[in-house]
C-alpha cells in the first residue's frame, strides 16, 4: 500500500498540523514513534477494532461472506468457541497509515448510504482513537440485506 505523506513533526515531538484533510480527524503520528522506541501495530489487531467498531453501528446485521458466517456459526456452537471479531474485515497496515475493507450484511429497510457513512465514520474514529494510525480509506462492501422470517421470531419464542 503506499502511504500518503504526512506532515512532519516539530520539535516537541507533536505533529505540526495533526489533522488529516479529508476527514478533519486528529492524528496522534508521534505516538507510534519516539525517541525511546517504536510501536508496531499488527494488521489483525486493527482488523478486530474495525470490526468490532462496525458492529456498534445500528442496521449491521453482519460482517463476512455467507460461507464465512455459516463457519463461524459453527465454531460459535462448539464448547470454548469464540466469535470472530475480525470476521468480514481486510486491513492493510503501514508504519503510519492503514486501509480497511469491510463486507456487510445489513438489516431490511435501513438506509445503505447512511450505514455505510456511519459505519466508515466510526472505524475511522476508533482505529485512529486506539492505535494512532491514519485511517486513509474504508471500503465498504455490502453483501447481503437481512430478512426476519416467521421462522426467526419463532426459535426466540420460550413456553411459559
Amino acid at each position: 500500500m503506499a502511504e500518503r505523506p504526512i506532515k512532519p513533526t516539530t520539535d516537541t515531538g507533536a505533529p505540526s498540523g495533526s489533522t488529516s484533510a479529508s476527514t478533519g480527524h486528529s492524528i496522534q503520528v508521534s505516538t507510534l514513534a519516539s525517541e525511546r522506541g517504536r510501536t508496531a501495530i499488527a494488521d489483525s489487531v486493527v482488523a478486530k477494532v474495525s470490526g468490532v467498531a462496525a458492529r456498534e453501528v445500528t442496521g449491521v446485521y453482519a460482517l463476512g461472506k455467507g460461507v464465512a458466517r455459516a463457519f463461524a456459526s459453527v465454531r460459535q456452537r462448539v464448547p470454548g468457541g469464540k466469535p470472530n471479531v475480525a470476521q468480514g474485515v481486510s486491513v492493510e497496515v503501514g508504519e503510519r497509515q492503514c486501509a480497511v475493507d469491510l463486507t456487510l450484511i445489513v438489516e431490511y429497510g435501513v438506509a445503505i448510504a447512511e450505514v455505510a457513512a456511519d459505519v466508515r465514520e466510526n472505524v475511522i474514529d476508533a482505529v485512529e482513537r486506539m492505535t494512532g494510525l491514519e485511517v486513509v480509506e474504508v471500503n465498504i462492501s455490502v453483501d447481503d440485506i437481512h430478512i426476519e422470517s416467521p421462522e426467526d421470531e419463532r426459535s426466540g419464542r420460550t413456553l411459559e
